[in-house]
């Protein structure tokens, strides 16, 4: 049978056609329960009727679907462009920090993934959703809803566990499970869910109620898992990168004869006057292709015990600091005044106990230790400069930053008044406000305390209720406030950075170690021995956990200097 080209044209498109009308008629939405369906509407702040029947919710959803999950972007504070592109390791273009239309086109440019793919993820909700939780968020919700994990609880195995038992879970608590409720979150508490958009570089929704955190949480979720997902993968590229170095490195030591004789043990045929750049290009073209080589085994098992060690260091290092920190800040805030005290839990949300003793107030502390302040708040202006501050009363166009001889003091409590109105006026006063802090926030903390004076020193240290720093010098004072600032800002959690910064910096900590390692072991070959290579990797290796060491003992060292 002949077909004409038009008859196999309008075939085509037919086909076509009904594909895509297939693809419409099943939206992942379709398969929604109505109060799931309300419930993303309202997280996007998607007004919608009520009563409202199934198919006026359907419509509404599909209309506002691609703007909210393909590019939700176009719905981002400054602040949260911006946190966007530094994740991405771009650089926000100069003199646009805080327009909104710029940071946009330039989030547009490194958009991460399809408004397909975007889509798609919504069809199984349970293979992401709780990528972006913390270990012990995961060990809640297993414990909470009776789910085993064998031991030792790996963070694989809880994820594993979570994941499987998604669905049984929902359907024990008559839950819908396609666009989950506050069921998934009932372990989490409000600071639990202000960490999460804090760390992440989300607004806290201000005024801020469960409702609203877990309805942001749940909103940025999916944009939370993969970026996890990009910087384990940055991190697995640099660990193959750091190993392929190694390989490198080991060739480099060997000497002409060695590199034949391994040529000829793997079957290889080297040409008759090959150089040594030739012989060494020969290696490396056949180094991954072969099997059952003693020497490239050596290699990798020298490596992998490198690794090991090196992140058995890092950990240590990491786990000492933070019980020396720990300790340190206990014994800080026993000694602070009353009211850094009730300041220290009001910047983080957390009610203060009203006629409270200062036994009371310090045990509240201690027990919040862990939280970093939310967001923004009055006490985001607690360390900056006189100069940041009237900057910051300028553009509030308020009369004090015109004040003649106004003290660092005075400017700090017309700036705290200032943010206080607008958070409380909302709108786009408050959006003013928060694009400025956004884009000035890193800048005041640069130059925390280098530039003040050691009376302005002396006021801020008085605020803690600091005891015993006459006769101190300006590095002392501004040691003493940093130290403070600290402890207040960040209480005993890492002031490192985003959870993205922190696996990343974790990973090249440990990968920087092994490449100081290896390159010593390659220094100490000066000959081109064949035998001494498989010793040259070794040796690195054993630098490397020598220098991991070292590092773990500087960590140390380092708290103890801070203290």
């Amino acid at each position: 049978m002949r077909f004409s080209l038009s008859s196999i044209l309008l075939v085509a498109l037919a086909a076509e056609s009904t594909v895509a009308s297939s693809w419409f008629s099943k939206a992942v939405y379709n398969k929604w329960h109505e109060t799931e369906l309300e419930r993303w509407l309202s997280d996007n702040n998607i007004p919608y009727p009520s009563p409202a029947d199934r198919k006026d919710l359907e419509n509404l959803v599909k209309s506002n679907w691609d703007s909210k999950v393909a590019t939700p972007y176009n719905d981002w504070e400054p602040a949260q462009l911006q946190s966007y592109l530094k994740s991405k390791g771009q650089d926000v273009k100069k003199g646009t920090e805080s327009n909104k239309k710029s940071l946009v086109s330039q989030v547009q440019g490194v958009w991460h993934e399809s408004a397909d793919t975007a889509s798609n993820s919504y069809t199984s909700v349970k293979d992401w959703i709780f990528d972006g939780w913390t270990d012990s968020q995961l060990k809640a919700f297993l414990d909470r809803n009776d789910i085993p994990v064998p031991q030792p609880r790996q963070r694989d195995t809880m994820l594993a566990a979570a994941r499987s038992n998604y669905d049984s879970v929902a359907k024990k608590l008559n839950q819908a499970a396609h666009y989950p409720g506050e069921w998934l979150y009932e372990s989490w508490s409000e600071s639990d869910l202000k960490e999460f958009l804090d760390e992440r570089g989300v607004p806290v929704p201000q005024p801020s109620t469960r409702d609203k955190l877990i309805a942001s949480v749940r909103r940025n979720s999916r944009l939370s898992a993969t970026q996890m997902k990009e910087s384990a993968a940055s991190a697995s590229a640099s660990a193959k990168a750091s190993k392929d170095n190694l390989s490198d490195q080991l060739l480099d030591s060997w000497s002409d004869s060695k590199i034949k004789e391994w040529a000829d043990s793997n079957g290889i045929k080297v040409p008759q006057g090959s150089k040594r750049n030739e012989l060494l290009a020969l290696a490396r073209k056949h180094r991954d292709t072969l099997t059952g080589d003693k020497v490239a085994s050596s290699a990798s098992s020298a490596f992998g015990a490198a690794t090991s060690n090196a992140q058995n260091q890092f950990a240590k290092a990491t786990d000492d600091a933070s019980l020396k920190g720990e300790d340190a800040f206990n014994q800080a805030v026993g000694t602070w005044s009353d009211s850094r005290l009730k300041a220290f839990l009001d910047a983080r949300g957390i009610p203060v106990p009203q006629g409270g003793k200062k036994d009371e107030l310090v045990k509240q502390v201690r027990l919040n230790s862990n939280k970093a302040t939310s967001g923004w708040s009055a006490w985001t202006f607690d360390t900056w400069t006189t100069e940041n501050l009237r900057n910051w009363l300028t553009s509030q166009n308020n009369k004090a930053a015109k004040k003649s001889g106004a003290t660092r003091d005075e400017l700090f409590k017309q700036a705290q008044d200032s943010y206080a109105s607008a958070s409380k006026s909302g709108g786009s006063k408050y959006a003013s406000v928060t694009s400025y802090l956004a884009s000035a926030t890193d800048a005041a903390k640069d130059s925390t305390f280098d530039t003040w004076s050691d009376s302005e020193l002396k006021s801020y240290l008085d605020s803690y209720g600091v005891p015993n720093y006459q006769g101190s010098n300006s590095n002392e004072l501004k040691a003493m406030a940093r130290r403070n600032a600290n402890y207040f800002r960040y209480g005993t959690s890492s002031p490192q950075g985003s959870i993205f910064g922190r696996l990343q910096s974790g990973a090249q900590w440990m990968f920087d170690q092994l490449k100081i390692g290896v390159s010593g072991g390659r220094q100490s070959s000066a000959s081109y021995q064949g035998q001494k290579a498989t010793d040259a990797a070794k040796e690195g290796a054993t630098s490397a956990t020598n220098r991991a060491g070292e590092a773990a003992q500087k960590a140390g060292d380092k708290v103890r200097e801070e203290l």
